[in-house]
């Protein structure tokens, strides 16, 4: 296959944003007087944006120590932390061992490139600044601004068709399994990495066509298969 479209995952597979997000929903606890949460709980909770990842943590508060929060202020809740978040998106984020590297090789091959996260859009693009990788890529979708977030099949094709993509041509790269289910949903392969947020699922990648152990070789590969598509000889 000759592949014209990677997409990749935000949070936990290009940049490590655990610590900031944690951050702003433990500083949205205490401005409702409620018990900040270790980093690790919250990591478990990252995944399909962050105020899914503030109401994950209240139900993990109910349900463990029966602290428990009533809508009316869950919903006053969310434009809190997104005011903490947007004070510290991309300030603490730390890009993968090789993601910058890898993205420009992409780039330098001809492949198109995406973002494609269930992050907000503001916070991704802060992010994705913050960290020095936005101008690596020619599309970034985040999650309010998509037609379904993933793993709905919409959200990888309404990248490809910014691209002018075809799936068959395409893989999504993620941590989770929300990623992999997506890039299989739409028909696009779907490529695995480890060191993420995997939401506590051991089996997260069980479903992946490959899996990968660092984003140079996410690279590497694509660009060695164009270029044996490139090179056939007819017999």
């Amino acid at each position: 296959m000759r592949y014209s479209v990677i997409s990749f995952d935000l949070d936990g597979t290009l940049v490590d944003t655990g610590a900031e997000i944690a951050t702003a929903v433990n500083r949205t606890l205490a401005e409702f007087g409620l018990p900040p949460q270790p980093e690790a709980t919250i990591f478990g909770f990252i995944g399909a944006g962050t105020r899914t990842t503030l109401q994950r943590t209240l139900d993990h508060l109910c349900e463990r120590d029966g602290i428990c929060v009533n809508e009316r202020c869950r919903a006053a809740m969310g434009p809190r932390l997104d005011a903490h978040y947007g004070d510290l998106a991309g300030t603490i984020a730390q890009p993968y061992p090789g993601a910058l590297a890898a993205l420009h090789a992409l780039r330098l091959g001809g492949v198109r490139l995406a973002c494609l996260t269930n992050k907000e859009h503001a916070h991704a693009l802060k992010v994705l600044q913050g960290t020095g990788l936005l101008a690596a890529f020619d599309f970034v979708a985040g999650g309010d601004r998509l037609p379904h977030a993933k793993p709905h099949p919409q959200a990888l094709q309404h990248v490809l068709d910014a691209l002018g993509g075809e799936a068959g041509r395409a893989a999504h790269v993620g941590d989770s399994a929300t990623d992999v289910e997506a890039a299989r949903a739409a028909g696009a392969e779907a490529w695995f990495v480890p060191w993420g947020y995997t939401g506590g699922r051991r089996d997260a990648g069980r479903e992946a066509h490959r899996h990968f152990t660092g984003l140079p070789e996410v690279a590497d590969f694509v660009l060695a298969a164009n270029r044996a598509q490139g090179c056939r000889v007819a017999a």
